[in-house]
Order: structure tokens, then sequence, then C-alpha cells
């Protein structure tokens, strides 16, 4: 591994203040509209789904509402999914591939489930392609009590308001920007040397350490194998950083790191990572990616209930 430091913003060694992410901010652009691109999406689906505003975000609230939807004829009697798209706003399967599923699958499986999609859960990263949110705080490591992360504290409430909940599967990518910019922009931020590490050509899943279901996450490399490739592991033998448990599987301590798939108890977990940068996939394949995994996930656990 090569390291050095490449940022522009901040001194090597130095945690950024105030003054150093303001700077960081400034040079934030829009690039897309979440009103256009999700909301519309998501307005369209409301006569098949119920809508909910489980929340909106300060930076502005009219402009960035958070949304979810919700499966018809809600029954307790059933079990509970969680399906959660952007919570790095620039991972776009992640969003659109949630918002395909529900337009194209959804309906199908909820004789079995009660469903519910937040699939835009940082609006203000997707608008502006970034990981971060304006407080260069990550979401994904922000989910805790007390949370200085709005986006992660108006998703855990959501997820409180479900009751139990069996299954959470989390749609995220896996891009070249991660060691281009997101990664050196973390390393300046805590004032840390920036290792350089390789971006994983193809699909792969995150599992629980501390309840990995291996079958289950092997359902999930399965079903998504017909769709695009999935990651092999590194010279050593990793994925970023990881050693593979299986083909295309690792796994993290979910709740000790603050992760979206670590706020509930559920059985079935899992953090989906679509690689949208491989010359052979599209972006239309990358959101079939996330729903082919989110279906091998719901059939997996369709035969064990």
């Amino acid at each position: 591994m090569k390291s050095s430091h490449t940022y522009p913003i901040g001194t090597p060694g130095q945690k950024w203040g105030d003054e150093e992410k303001a700077q960081w901010r400034a040079q934030v652009t829009v690039k897309r509209s979440y009103q256009d691109d999700v909301v519309t999406k998501i307005n369209a689906l409301e006569d098949r789904f119920d809508l909910t505003q489980y929340g909106a975000l300060s930076y502005d609230a009219e402009r960035f509402p958070l949304l979810s939807l919700k499966t018809k004829n809600w029954d307790t009697s059933k079990p509970t999914v969680l399906i959660s798209g952007g919570v790095h706003g620039y991972e776009t399967s992640g969003v659109h591939g949630a918002l395909q599923f529900l337009d194209t699958h959804a309906e199908q499986y909820s004789d079995t489930f009660n469903i519910v999609v937040a699939p835009c859960v940082s609006p203000w990263g997707y608008e502006t392609i970034n990981r971060w949110n304006p407080l260069a705080i990550d979401p994904n490591r922000s989910f805790f009590a007390d949370s200085p992360a709005e986006e992660s504290a108006a998703l855990m409430q959501l997820a409180d308001s479900l009751g139990d909940v069996l299954v959470h599967i989390d749609l995220h990518e896996t891009t070249d920007t991660d060691e281009e910019e997101f990664r050196p922009a973390l390393s300046a931020r805590d004032g840390k040397e920036y290792i350089e590490d390789s971006v994983p050509d193809g699909f792969y899943t995150v599992g629980d350490t501390e309840n990995p279901q291996a079958d289950f996450q092997k359902a999930v490399i399965d079903s998504v194998r017909r769709v695009t490739h999935i990651a092999p592991p590194d010279s050593e033998g990793k994925i970023i950083g990881e050693k593979i448990e299986q083909e295309g599987v690792i796994n993290y301590p979910m709740k000790a790191l603050s992760l979206c798939n670590g706020i509930t108890d559920c059985t079935y977990g899992t953090t989906t990572e679509v690689y949208p940068d491989s010359a052979l996939v599209t972006d239309q394949d990358c959101n079939n990616a996330q729903v082919a995994a989110i279906t091998g996930a719901l059939d997996y656990v369709k035969t064990r209930i």
C-alpha cells in the first residue's frame, strides 16, 4: 500500500476545525436535483404505497423532506422488512434501485412481508454527489444515540417506529471516487495519513460480524451474480481491507461501528455494495443488481418463516 497526503484542505497531521470544514463545504456544488430525480418518482408511487414524511433536513426543510413508502394493508402478524438507500447520497443505485424495487417487485412480496423503504436517506448528499453531510459528517458512521447527523437520527426514529424488524437491506455502492476523493478527504479531516487502497471490481455484501448469516448472504450473492459480476478478493484475500468469509462476502461489527445495518435487531441483515464504475456494467445494471439483492434476500427468508 502507498501512503500520501493529497487532499488540498487542511494541514497534514491536524484534524479539521470549523475553518477547514467551511472550506470543504464552500467547494461543494449541487450537481443534480433530489426533487426532480427522487421525489417525483416517490410521489408517482403514492397510489400504490403509503407515503410518509418521517423528517426533513434543517439545511432546507422544504427542499429536503425525508420520505418513506410502505406496502399497503400493513399487518402486525407479518414480519417487517426495512430497505434503506442513499445513506451515502452519492451512491446512486442505492437510491434508484430501491425505487425500482418498489415499482417492480415490492407488491409481489406484500402478502408475506410488511415492507418499508426509505429510498434516499441523505438527499443533500444525493444532490452534491457526496458521502458526507454539510457538516463533514458521514451518516453511515453516525447511527447512535444523540447522533450529530440529522439523516441518521431521522432514520433511527423511523426504524424504532416499526417494532420488530426481521430483515434490513441497506443499499450501497463502492465507487472509484472512494479512493480518488472520499478516503483522502476522510484522512485529511481526521488528521491521519492516507493509505491508498484498491477498489473492488464487482458486487459484494457486508454482513454482521455478530450475526453473519452466511447462507443468507450467499443467497444474495447468488441472486446478484445473474445480473453483474461478483468482486474477487485482492492479492491478500481481502475486500476493502477485510478478509472474505465466502465469495463476495465480508463482515463488519455493525452496531460497534454505528453503521446503518445495525439500527435494528434484525435476524437477516446485509449491506450491498455495487461497483458502478466497471466497464462491464451500465447504470441500469447497477439498479438491477440492487433489486436482485433484495429479491434474493426476501426469497431466502420466505422459505424460513
